[in-house]
């Protein structure tokens, strides 16, 4: 087959940031070969309203309509064979989430897709991430986001369930979380760990990554729990601003990334574990995979 290049699209629209990936292909080739073009990140942080208001502002909403002409415009010029954008807790949780979706289809002609939990934790499977895992070993595979918190047990390669929990960085940052929600959180990772004893824990998110950047091991994959906790009572001690000058980080990920180092501890604790393995893949690649799997599977079926 000759080698043509392919790309395609992946738009996340989360509570904190709306995302646009790119990634590219030769035609034929493994989704596993599967490379970054394009990768750009709007901090809208749309659960700041929703969470406290229940609604997307006017302005917001405003905002979110021009991202989606530039990602469009952006597609066009990489020629992308095929996007998907999908939108999560925030635009689930909003009144008038469903409206905005339809308006910013009839003006920009993308389509967005109100996504629940349990497929938004499929979607970080659909990344292959068990091409990079142990087959021999279970983890236990957590997607923090801004307004919830995916989790998903893979044994021996295979992705035996997922739970979708309302628990993420900027909902305890508005102090939206239910003590019930954590509380069930606690006892179905409690339950998890008897029944699978030594799982490995696998974290995904903007926060643990970059959390894994300040302290872990660049080449090990791997953040320890000690380091974990050490960085969180350095994030701790600075204020928000000495967090942007000092460790140079986004003025929006300077709050949420403390919530998120304590979840992420929480659930180090719940589960028995002492480090925390960190890939450098996420939602958006599930879903560019998925698309080219797809584009894959009917090309064959032309061919037949």
């Amino acid at each position: 087959m000759c080698e043509n290049k392919l790309n395609f699209a992946a738009i996340d629209i989360g509570s904190n940031a709306v995302r646009l990936l790119i990634k590219s292909v030769n035609e034929g080739d493994s989704p596993s070969k599967m490379t970054k073009t394009v990768l750009l990140r709007v901090p809208l942080r749309l659960g700041g309203e929703v969470f406290r208001d229940g609604v997307i502002s006017k302005s917001k909403a405003k905002q979110l309509l021009r991202t989606m002409k530039a990602f469009r415009l952006l597609m066009k010029v990489y020629h992308v064979t095929a996007y998907r954008a999908c939108a999560t807790s925030a635009m689930r949780d909003a009144a008038n989430g469903e409206s905005i979706v339809r308006d910013i289809h009839n003006m920009t002609g993308v389509k967005i897709e109100i996504i629940g939990g349990l497929e938004e934790a499929r979607m970080v499977y659909d990344s292959h991430i068990s091409d990079l895992l142990d087959q021999n070993l279970n983890y236990l595979y957590v997607d923090v986001g801004g307004g919830s918190t995916e989790v998903s047990l893979i044994a021996q390669g295979a992705l035996v369930g997922s739970n979708s929990y309302n628990v993420g960085t900027v909902r305890l940052l508005s102090g939206t979380v239910h003590e019930e929600t954590l509380h069930t959180l606690d006892e179905d990772l409690q339950r998890l760990t008897l029944e699978h004893p030594h799982m490995q824990l696998v974290g995904t998110g903007g926060n643990i990554s970059k959390l894994y950047r300040l302290r872990g091991d660049k080449q090990s994959g791997v953040l320890l729990v000690e380091e974990l906790q050490s960085i969180y009572q350095e994030l701790q001690s600075m204020s928000y601003e000495e967090r942007i000058e000092h460790l140079r980080l986004n003025p929006d990920r300077a709050d949420v990334i403390v919530p998120a180092a304590e979840l992420f501890l929480r659930i180090a604790g719940l589960i028995h574990t002492d480090r925390i393995v960190v890939p450098t893949i996420g939602i958006s690649d599930g879903i560019a995979h998925a698309l080219y799997v797809r584009y894959l599977a009917e090309q064959s079926d032309e061919q037949e």
